[in-house]
Formats: structure tokens, C-alpha cells, sequence
């Protein structure tokens, strides 16, 4: 049980940028963030990463936190 619950839900490139252009766009300092997802080797943790520009400075830490809580459910699936 306590397995299961580490346990990430593996996504697509595109259900990840998906996934995290939503998150973004449901709060108001982060509408204007552009971004790209990129794949990086496995880590401890994750698989992938956001790369953001254009972040207004009131909206870096908003962002950097809907971004964190996204790759804490989800990996990059390999066969992606």
C-alpha cells in the first residue's frame, strides 16, 4: 500500500504540457507564463522538467509550485 502511494502516474509529453498549461492558467499570475517540458535523464524523483520564460516576478514562486505539485503525480512514460 505504502508502494502504491509513491507511485507516479506515467503521461505523455503532450499530457504533461496539457496538464501544466491548465494548472497554470487557473491562476491569474501565471497566465502569461510560457514554457516547455523537457525530458531529462531519471532521477531519484522525476524524469522531466519545465523550462519557464516570461514569468512575471510576482508569479516565479506560484509557478514554481503548481509546477512541483505536477511532477509529484506524474513521469514522463518511456514508451512516450
Amino acid at each position: 500500500m505504502a508502494f502504491e502511494a509513491l507511485s507516479k502516474t506515467p503521461a505523455s509529453l503532450d499530457e504533461l504540457r496539457t496538464r501544466v498549461f491548465y494548472a497554470l492558467q487557473r491562476h491569474p499570475l501565471c497566465r502569461q507564463v510560457e514554457f516547455d517540458i523537457v525530458s531529462t535523464p531519471r532521477t531519484r524523483r522525476t524524469n522531466w522538467t519545465v523550462s519557464m520564460h516570461s514569468v512575471q516576478p510576482g508569479a516565479l514562486w506560484t509557478a514554481h509550485e503548481i509546477v512541483a505539485d505536477i511532477q509529484e503525480a506524474y513521469e514522463l512514460d518511456v514508451a512516450a
